[in-house]
């Protein structure tokens, strides 16, 4: 399988992700760079092709959702560019995906005087392509490819989407959140097992602290400006924060009995929340239940916004859009208000590097807002984090939920990638990357046999692993684990293709001297037991990453040695363990750049050692019935290292 990020590659913004799996090629998201305002805005769409015959190499569009940086380039790519194939999205998005696409081009277009920007009749003839997608339905592109859509959470209409053609799978999750909101569920997907698990991790060195807490410290602030006659921006984009603090300051205001004029700038929103109404069962369960009586996204005290009102004296809340502060009315009132040391700027989400929303929060004291005009920067900024954006907690329950074979991280900051990258290897034992924009990662899948396994050959198998089981489970003096996965030794009978289906059998029931059979593959390398010993230790200040000196990872893969000996050939007389370390010894020599060297320690166990710290070594067992279990341990800084040797160590055991 192949991964090409051209957009959100150690970068936030742009998403745009290849994926060729089966030999079909699948474009996930095709989004705009909020930091930039020339080519770069856009993804390099001549990565693909130069000629422009995008048709032909890519099999299919997805969209995850209507935000402009999973979006904007959208019409570029599919009018101007002539991408004629089929694109697809959940029906939420390719409600609101038109009227964000809109807005941007008017902003660009017509504020800015743009030209050669994709125009109106673009957007539609656009949005002609699309292919509705909803939750949990399989849509097939062709024969081979399948797609299924999981609830994302994040904004109205957010889907995660899972892909498979043949025996290659791929999950990619575009922007989720695995915390419920007021308005919104939390994520969830099912176990899918897929080869790659492709995540966002944006907020991935960061746990934030409890949802209630942030919320009274938002109300707070807010009304002590107001309190003091000053006056709160929020810049917010028009959909999904916006609709959460909407429903908050609502409640809050109505609570208090408050009379302080709030604001939302006008018109976008008023759209997007005719949309909320509409896809009302794609919110969560107390929204549905209220909307018998009331709908939360009436709102009373929110009035819309008018250009007049921003030199008027006395306090004010105004939701302004869009949410960095680099085009539109949050950056036109931004410039009016900022002076002025009695008014507020809130930020509750993520500013991309470039904006003017991320020089404020760097602490600049003068900003730049174009080439012709600067600010001085008085107001109180705060930087409340309300972003349905996963955290490192939140990332690591999602690969725990699909089980992939490998991750792939992108949507976010290089520097926050390496800490994350040597969390999920230790705790999950699965080879970890981060690729750049524009680099091609090449991953190497299993090659699966799906079959219909007969009673039988069921039932034998798992009477066995329960026995197992409850062994192991009177030698730890603890109940036995549920059974996930179990190794299963049957007759593979091959079938045509057509309606003779494979089927694999207990050799009870045939004759062996005449049926051709072939011994399936029963390799068990991956399984639920793996004891982890890496730290619990994650950084838990907003925003601020914290680099561990000298942190040290581990994690235990257990296998099946009968099951590996069948698959490397060797005889009865072989030592398993010890031929599987030379495979990964001789691989390693091969593959790494850095010294491999091959050792054994006090007790007479094994050990490959690669580069400074990652070592591969045999762990001893104390029981007859256990299985054999390699250890791989590396310190922080070679977690690149480390991914390397866990992939090949899962292309020994299979």
């Amino acid at each position: 399988m192949k991964v090409v990020p051209l957009g959100a590659g150690q970068d936030v913004g742009r998403s745009c992700v290849l994926v060729t799996l089966g030999g079909k090629t699948i474009m996930f998201d095709c989004g705009m760079h909020m930091g930039y305002n020339d080519e770069r805005r856009f993804p390099d769409f001549n990565y693909i092709t130069t000629s422009d015959d995008f048709t032909s190499r890519i099999d299919a569009v997805v969209i995850t959702h209507f935000h402009l940086d999973h979006c904007g380039a959208l019409p570029y790519f599919s009018e101007q560019r002539g991408y004629h194939g089929p694109i697809y999205m959940t029906p939420p998005t390719k409600a609101i995906c038109p009227i964000l696409l809109e807005d941007y081009r008017k902003i660009t277009v017509e504020r800015k005087g743009e030209t050669g920007f994709f125009t109106s009749q673009h957007i539609k003839d656009c949005m002609k392509k699309v292919v509705p997608l909803h939750l949990h339905e399989t849509v097939w592109v062709d024969d081979e490819l399948e797609l299924r859509a999981y609830y994302a959470g994040h904004v109205l209409g957010a889907a995660m989407i899972y892909a498979r053609c043949g025996s290659e799978s791929v999950v990619y999750t575009g922007d989720y959140n695995m915390t419920p909101d007021r308005h919104l569920g939390a994520a969830w997907i099912e176990k899918v097992r897929p080869d790659i698990l492709i995540t966002e991790s944006t907020y991935g060195t960061t746990i934030r602290d409890s949802k209630r807490a942030r919320e009274r410290d938002f109300t707070e602030k807010v009304r002590s400006c107001v309190a003091r006659g000053g006056k709160v921006l929020i810049p917010c984009f028009a959909l999904g924060r916006a609709q959460e603090l909407c429903i908050l300051i609502e409640s809050y205001w109505e609570r208090l009995g408050l009379k302080v004029p709030v604001y939302f700038s006008a018109g976008l929103t008023e759209k997007a929340n005719r949309y909320y109404k509409l896809f009302i069962n794609w919110t969560n369960q107390k929204v549905k239940e209220s909307f018998v009586d009331r709908n939360p996204f009436d709102f009373k005290y929110i009035k819309p916004w008018n250009r007049d009102y921003v030199d008027l004296p006395g306090p004010m809340v105004l939701f302004a859009t869009p949410g960095m502060l680099h085009i539109g009315t949050s950056l036109e009132v931004f410039r009016k208000w900022a002076p002025d040391e009695r008014n507020m700027l809130i930020m509750p989400g993520y500013c991309v590097a470039g904006t003017v929303g991320a020089k404020v929060l760097s602490g600049m004291k003068i900003v730049d807002i174009d080439q012709y005009s600067q600010v001085h920067v008085n107001i109180d900024v705060q930087n409340l984090s309300f972003s349905a954006h996963a955290d490192a907690k939140g990332i690591m329950e999602l690969i725990r939920q699909a089980s992939p074979r490998n991750v792939v991280l992108v949507h976010g900051e290089k520097s926050r990638m390496s800490y994350l990258k040597s969390k999920i290897m230790g705790e999950f034992g699965c080879p970890c990357y981060d690729p750049a924009n524009g680099e091609l990662l090449e991953i190497e899948t299993e090659q699966d046999v799906r079959a219909l396994m007969s009673d039988q050959l069921f039932q034998r198998a798992w009477s066995g692993e329960q026995q197992r089981q409850e062994r192991l489970g009177d030698n730890l003096l603890k109940p036995p684990n549920p059974i996930t996965q179990m190794p299963v030794r049957g007759v593979l009978l091959l079938g045509d293709g057509g309606k003779r289906l494979t089927r694999l059998l207990d050799p009870s029931e045939f004759d062996l001297d005449q049926v051709p059979v072939a011994e399936p593959d029963t390799g068990n390398s991956r399984t639920d037991d793996q004891q982890l010993t890496a730290p619990d230790y994650l950084p838990t200040q907003d925003e601020t990453e914290v680099k561990p000196e000298t942190v040290v990872f581990s994690t235990r893969k257990i296998f099946d040695d009968v099951v590996v000996a069948k698959r490397m050939g060797l005889d009865e007389n072989t030592n398993t363990i010890q031929a599987v370390l030379d495979a990964i010894y001789e691989l390693l020599s091969i593959d790494s750049a850095q010294k491999v060297r091959q050792q054994k320690n006090e007790e007479g166990f094994g050990i490959v050692s690669v580069g400074e710290s990652v070592k591969v070594s045999t762990c001893p067992v104390s029981d007859a019935d256990e299985l054999p279990s390699l250890a791989v341990s590396w310190a922080w800084e070679e977690e690149e290292l480390a991914t390397q040797t866990l992939a090949v160590l899962n292309r020994v055991l299979g």
